[in-house]
């Protein structure tokens, strides 16, 4: 694929630039030294690794390195918080996800204003949620794994890539829905609560597609469906787009999920949920 330097503000990777920033940074020489791109996750997750993958794009095509830095905590408000005492020059970048959004309203107070302090540069990918199992595990279905969890009330482990994430909001949503308890485990980024789940040491993870695919496909975690709501393509597991959600489950879970898990602060849907994290 071959584009034009200035085609550079459409590929940024769901990276937002710091604000008021002068024009004469935007001038055709842009960049003239590294660039500084900032993940609110560790390595090994799904923005880590779509961050990774532009930034080695843009640094061939733009001529200078763009160079990714996790922080990861406080569910990605600490990178966050990074990018807006950064000076607002254009190098630096950082990687905004929906837990951004989510925590506008999660949060009762955050030093910074997302729509405000950070400009939104270009989206990279909307992606769908994963539930799944360590496959020592005899559960098969998302049915089957609701009827386990009923009878096991307060002992299933399911991991999350961070407290006030998307994967942990599709995991409250799922046991407000479904009427069971599990034990909430976050952690701070997709790789290690991936590691984890792989592992035994959860029983089960809400992960997004991108970073679970190739473990599903190895057969190191069993996928038991996926939280959008109708049948995307880009969105597959292993081999079998959106693995069986039975009864409705999926569909419900889609529909519910997105309404309080994507979007941007002011959105229509940002007041659905209201109990803050601490």
């Amino acid at each position: 694929m071959k584009l034009p330097r200035r085609t550079f503000l459409h590929l940024a990777a769901a990276a937002a630039a710091l604000p008021a920033m002068p024009r004469f940074a935007w001038a055709q020489t842009y960049p003239s030294r590294p660039v500084r791109w900032i993940v609110g996750f560790s390595a090994g997750g799904t923005t880590d690794i779509l961050a990774r993958l532009m930034a080695q794009w843009l640094s061939e095509r733009l001529g200078q390195q763009f160079i990714i830095e996790n922080r990861p905590g406080a569910g990605t408000n600490i990178a966050l918080q990074a990018a807006v005492n950064s000076r607002p020059d254009g190098y630096t970048l950082v990687s905004v996800t929906s837990s951004n959004a989510s925590n506008a309203t999660l949060y009762e107070s955050l030093p910074f204003n997302l729509q405000r302090d950070i400009v939104p540069v270009a989206a990279l990918s909307k992606n769908a949620l994963v539930l799944e199992v360590n496959p020592s595990i005899s559960i098969k279905s998302v049915p089957e794994f609701i009827a386990h969890a009923k009878t096991n009330l307060g002992k299933i482990t399911v991991a999350s890539f961070g407290v006030g994430s998307t994967s942990h909001l599709a995991q409250e949503l799922f046991k407000a829905m479904t009427g069971i308890d599990v034990v909430h485990v976050p952690y701070r980024g997709d790789a290690p609560a991936l590691t984890d789940a792989i592992s035994g040491q959860v029983q089960a993870t809400f992960s997004n597609v991108v970073a679970s695919l190739e473990y599903v496909r190895t057969g190191k975690l069993r996928a038991l469906g996926v939280t959008s709501a109708t049948q995307d393509t880009t969105c597959r597991v292993g081999q079998r787009p959106h693995a069986a959600v039975a009864n409705g489950v999926r569909e419900t879970l889609g529909r519910r999920y997105r309404e309080v898990g994507e979007g941007y602060p002011g959105s229509k849907h940002q007041g659905g949920m209201k109990r803050r994290v601490t």
